[in-house]
């Protein structure tokens, strides 16, 4: 049952997954979460590292695809700006969004990865279709205060897979939710 909560790889953001590896593993598609996986929460705009991210994706050759527990606003103004497909409302970690997906990538499970900030949505819900689960760190401590409550949760589990040797120490240390900036100061 453990199997289900740990990611094949943990990384400290977006930009650390490296599309070209993922591709000569053999993966065609991407499942991407959106709000402090890509973005701050609810940020509507992707920066331009981001867009730098995502020409290294179609250049590698591979499909992507937004799957948000966030709502269809949200959700589909922020994929219009990248010209890629996006699920809203997903009920994560629940399959059906996962499935759909993959069939708008036209990519099968052994050929998916799912790339997300959070074990029991992101890398739970990828876990139970057989997907390369890719956990990265919260782009900021700022979110929905629901899930600030599971981060609590979250934050001793990851510590206790460490403590266990399934997660490395260095990529907790690494991967550790960055602070705010202030500006001004």
């Amino acid at each position: 049952m453990l199997r289900f909560f740990i990611p094949d790889e943990y990384l400290p953001s977006i930009h650390w997954v490296d599309p070209a590896r993922l591709g000569r593993r053999g993966i065609r598609g991407i499942i991407l979460d959106l709000d402090n996986t890509l973005v701050e929460w609810n940020h509507p705009e992707p920066p331009e590292e981001l867009l730098g991210w995502f020409a290294k994706v179609r250049q590698a050759g591979l499909r992507t695809c937004v799957v948000s527990n966030n709502s269809a606003a949200r959700v589909q103004g922020f994929v219009h700006r990248l010209e890629i497909p996006g699920i809203d409302k997903a009920v994560k970690p629940r399959r059906g969004a996962f499935r759909r997906a993959m069939a708008l990538m036209g990519t099968s499970p052994g050929e998916t990865a799912v790339v997300g900030d959070q074990i029991f949505t992101d890398i739970l819900g990828g876990k139970r279709l057989g997907l390369y689960t890719i956990l990265v760190a919260p782009v900021t401590r700022r979110e929905f205060i629901g899930t600030r409550l599971v981060r609590l949760v979250e934050g001793a589990f990851l510590r206790y897979l460490c403590r266990r040797g399934r997660i490395p120490v260095v990529a907790l240390e690494r991967a550790a939710p960055r602070k705010e900036r202030r500006h001004g100061h």
